[in-house]
């Protein structure tokens, strides 16, 4: 049996995550409102994290968010191949390694990148980046451990996964996450 490689939730993973979320969901709320953060600044940071964890709805969604905000098509190929270059801007190049950087530690990063995050954007900012990360690190956890379930049907098994929570995961899942396939096999030609 082929095994399916990228990250997923578990039921402890998961529960976890959303309590948490739900739990810095008013901060979140207000970073927005703030506007520290602006939307397209926002986006790039979730496609550098998706650009790790490797979520194909995510990657779908943040790439058609990002050109229509005005990000360039350049940018957002070099995001999701995690080679920032010249087009990426200089005041954003810290939270975009450190997006990365925090989903290849599996949200543990060193105390150093987050030292370096805090010190380069101040205390809000450096949050407001935090939660943008968080928030998307769910999404692409979620979108991966949606298509784990799928993926049994090609007998590709995750490592790790539990048949049970993926199917429950699946069906509470299904409705927000299903209306995206027909664009995700028209996009891979599958």
């Amino acid at each position: 049996m082929k095994e399916f490689k990228k990250r997923i939730y578990t039921f402890q993973t998961y529960r976890k995550d959303v309590a948490g979320l739900m739990k810095a969901f008013p901060a979140f709320k207000q970073a927005k409102k703030a506007q520290r953060i602006p939307d397209d600044f926002a986006t790039r940071i979730m496609l550098a994290v998706t650009s790790v964890n490797g979520c194909r709805y995510c990657s779908w969604f943040h790439s058609r968010q990002a050109l229509k905000q005005g990000t360039a098509s350049v940018e957002i190929r070099e995001i999701l191949e995690q080679e920032l270059g010249q087009s990426v801007r200089e005041e954003e190049t810290v939270a975009l390694l450190f997006a990365q950087h925090y989903a290849e530690t599996n949200r543990k990063p060193d105390p150093e990148s987050v030292k370096r995050l805090y010190d380069y954007y101040g205390k809000e900012k450096a949050e407001d980046i935090l939660l943008n990360i968080r928030f998307i690190f769910w999404g692409n956890l979620s979108g991966n451990t949606f298509d784990a379930f799928l993926s049994r049907f090609k007998g590709e098994r995750a490592h790790g996964s539990n048949l049970l929570f993926e199917f429950v995961f699946f069906i509470i899942h299904f409705p927000f996450l299903a209306p995206l396939l027909p664009a995700m096999k028209q996009k891979t030609g599958q």
